[in-house]
């Protein structure tokens, strides 16, 4: 089996998860009162479900556009990361496949692929690159076709029925999964103690507060403890 098509395989189960928070997200950018064109858009460009539905809030509340775009690159922060730990497979690659990796590197499609290139250390970049390919078709191009269909399925939906609730229980869903290791726990847990203490501050600029010290929080906790991320 070639590298796409094994990656192509490893990422299909991500469509589990891809297409209802694709079509939620469709459905709640049309409720905030983005007009279609917008709403694809925004999953094209920014292409990261949690900096999306952070930005998405902040719109609902009339937040500054700074705030809003501050706050969405705090939430990406950790693609930071994922660019650096990715950088020994993929950094030899030529400069146009290093820029769609760097388009496309996801939660999803970061994971995958490190899992593969550590269990099978001796594939070539060009196998590597393959490998990401695949996992990356069953993901990112239908984030695209399902925020679509959620927000054709969301102009459908009468105004005044509201769908506010759904914000925080996605996010919930996508937090939880997350919280595996002691130090993932220590990070929520002061994010949310810092979230309530500064919540007095405008344009909810304290969730920028709440972020950074959980990321430190977290850094932190890993170092004392010894756990891996």
């Amino acid at each position: 089996m070639s590298s796409y098509w094994r990656g192509l395989r490893d990422g299909a189960p991500f469509l589990v998860v891809i297409i209802p928070f694709a079509m939620l997200f469709g459905v709640l950018a049309t409720e905030a009162g983005l007009p279609l064109h917008e709403t694809l858009g925004f999953s094209v460009v920014v292409i990261a479900g949690a900096a999306q539905f952070t930005a998405l809030q902040l719109l609902n509340e009339n937040a500054p556009t700074l705030v809003v775009i501050a706050s969405a690159l705090a939430v990406n922060l950790r693609m930071a990361m994922y660019s650096a730990s990715i950088t020994p497979h993929l950094g030899r690659l030529p400069l146009w496949k290093r820029g769609v990796v760097a388009y496309f590197l996801v939660d999803q499609t970061y994971a995958q692929a490190i899992l593969d290139y550590e269990k099978i250390p001796n594939q070539t970049s060009s196998e590597k690159f393959a490998y990401f390919m695949g996992v990356m078709s069953p993901i990112c191009p239908p984030w695209y076709v399902f925020t679509l269909v959620g927000a054709l399925v969301g102009e459908t939906i009468p105004e005044n029925l509201g769908l506010d609730f759904a914000l925080p229980i996605a996010f919930l869903a996508m937090v939880g999964p997350m919280m595996r290791t002691p130090a993932h726990r220590i990070a929520a847990l002061v994010a949310v103690i810092l979230a309530l203490a500064f919540a007095w501050l405008p344009f909810n600029t304290g969730l920028l507060v709440a972020g950074l010290g959980g990321m430190i929080a977290g850094a932190q906790a890993e170092l004392r403890l010894g756990v891996a991320p």
